[in-house]
């Protein structure tokens, strides 16, 4: 089967780009042969040596405390905020400007930002961010009347201050490009019922569907894009702005979390899921040779295709790495901070309770979940051949005039089930839950295992499952073609959905006690910057000495 049906042998079809196409050309070309700044603007740099320390302390941080790679840094941000604002002065004596320089100085010792490339002018740029938020507490948090409402809040607006600060520091022209373009092609075609509700939220919510899907941001950055929507020119808001803003931020708080969670925020993820990795292989071919694939639409049609599905597979085998490592990661994190815990607590638990210690028990609790893990893993397929088809005639419509889509995408009414129906289902999934748990236990009772080592394994065995649904998503990621549904399927998530909505909720609340994070934030963090920070000063103290007897 060709790779593109509709060029034969006898016919080669000469396809024209379309003028999004044609500007995400321009600007990867741009890009890609922009000048190496050489400018004499002073930079922030930092000790190579020193650096190494907080590097591998943030290595170590982020194996307690699971997050995805890309909410990395943006979480980082969050944390040195709450520790220089909060921890160590007030709101009335923060310095924004220093705030700004440790905060950029730390995420280039994380490695975060390169080191001597950022210039110091961003220092400025950054504080002007930190002192708007800062005003925008003082002025709104003493119009709230309750304690709880007020910390809640204050928490929120820290973390728009970070989703602002990682927006400065990640401004991409080709990915606001393709940004522009996916948003103008599906605000085009996807359409609503006549009758929906949520005609008005329409565009904002295929919006946010981009930047959640496509650019992958988290319910955090996606309240900042929804500030930004409720309040034109918030980036550049002055004192009247912040005003206007300090007195209605808890309606402003519930409205964009009622476009958060949006009844179709669902259907256009799927949809928006399709295009997004059109987009992403189309930048993957274009930034490899821009002029070269241009002039192949003339002198070679079928390269094209060809050089999409090269970058399809090199996706596949991406997602591949990008599975084991996350794997890694899940099991270092569990291992750290959930099961560590659990076995240690095990034996003296057993022994307390006046029960003989079960070696064998002990040891599948020890064994079984990287293991299961790691089948989970073995086992995840990726896409076949069809899917590759599918994304090149995807990459294809998305580029080409004579291929744009011709029919409108029609969401469906979200769904809305009666109380009965509701109640009848909750109870199908109670005997459900019963009984995919009462069987796990029972067959570990009849290999003797007591009540704690029951209670360790099913721990263990919700907290993994629900760990290999995430970090399969990074496979899933690149599906265009739909899973087949069969009895077996079927059967295995009528009962494994249970465990994994368990294993989603203890993750949930224990992330909240998670011992480790609260010794290295609370106890170990404060003091060993300030230590990186003596090193540091003391390393060029000892560097300017050397040159003075030079």
């Amino acid at each position: 089967m060709p790779l593109n049906p509709t060029i034969s042998k006898k016919e080669e079809v000469i396809f024209t780009p379309n003028e999004n196409a044609k500007k995400l050309f321009q600007v990867i070309y741009r890009e890609k042969n922009k000048p190496e700044e050489d400018s004499d603007e002073p930079k922030i740099k930092v000790s190579e040596l020193i650096s190494r320390l907080a590097f591998y302390y943030e290595k170590i941080r982020n194996s307690v405390d699971y997050k995805e790679e890309y909410l990395l840094r943006k979480n980082s941000i969050l944390r040195n905020l709450k520790r220089q604002i909060v921890l160590e002065g007030s709101l009335k004596t923060v310095q924004a400007e220093e705030v700004a320089k440790n905060l950029l100085v730390e995420l280039i010792r994380a490695g975060y930002l390169p080191n001597n490339k950022l210039p110091e002018a961003k220092i400025s740029e950054i504080a002007a961010v930190i002192d708007k938020y800062l005003a925008l507490k003082l002025l709104g948090l003493p119009e709230i009347a309750t304690e709880k409402v007020r910390n809640k809040i204050s928490r929120w607006i820290f973390i728009l201050a970070a989703a602002e600060i990682e927006e400065k520091l990640d401004l991409n022209p080709v990915m606001q490009t393709a940004i522009g373009s996916l948003y103008e092609l599906l605000s085009e075609h996807i359409a609503l019922p006549e009758n929906s509700v949520y005609k008005p939220d329409r565009e904002i919510q295929i919006y946010l569907s981009i930047h959640r899907v496509f650019m992958k941001f988290d319910n955090d950055m996606l309240e900042f894009l929804l500030l930004k929507y409720y309040n034109a020119g918030w980036t550049k808001a002055g004192q009247p702005e912040i005003k206007y803003l300090a007195d209605r931020l808890e309606v402003i708080k519930s409205e964009i979390d009622a476009q958060i969670n949006h009844p179709l925020a669902a259907q256009l993820n799927k949809i928006v899921n399709r295009y997004a990795v059109y987009f992403t292989i189309l930048n993957d071919v274009i930034s490899d040779d821009p002029v070269g694939v241009y002039e192949g639409f003339k002198s070679d049609p079928k390269a094209f295709p060809r050089l999409i599905k090269k970058f399809t597979q090199k996706r596949y085998q991406q997602a591949k790495v990008k599975l084991r490592r996350a794997a890694a990661r899940s099991i270092i994190y569990i291992f750290l901070t959930k099961m560590a815990l659990a076995v240690v607590l095990e034996g003296p638990v057993i022994l307390w309770l006046g029960e003989a210690l079960n070696y064998n028990s002990l040891a599948i609790n020890i064994i079984f979940p990287p293991l299961l893990l790691f089948f989970i893993v073995l086992f995840t397929r990726m896409p076949s051949d069809a899917n590759t088809l599918k994304i090149i005639q995807g990459v294809e419509e998305i580029v080409f005039t004579e291929k744009e889509r011709k029919e409108a995408i029609v969401l469906r009414q979200p769904l809305r089930r009666g109380r009965g129906v509701n109640a009848v289902f909750a109870v199908i999934y109670a005997v459900t839950f019963f009984i995919t748990f009462g069987l796990v236990i029972y067959f570990l009772d009849k290999i003797n295992f007591n009540f704690v080592s029951i209670t360790i394994f099913l721990f263990f065995l919700t907290l993994v499952s629900f760990f290999s649904l995430r970090i399969r998503k990074v496979a899933r990621a690149m599906y265009i073609v739909e899973r087949r549904e069969n009895i077996f399927s079927f059967i295995m998530d009528f009962f494994y959905v249970p465990i994994i909505e368990v294993g989603k909720w203890l993750n949930e609340k224990f992330s909240r006690f998670n011992f480790f994070v609260f010794v290295l934030d609370f106890i170990i963090e404060a003091p060993f910057k300030i230590f990186v920070d003596i090193a540091e000063e003391w390393t060029k103290y000892v560097k300017e000495r050397k040159e003075e007897i030079m």
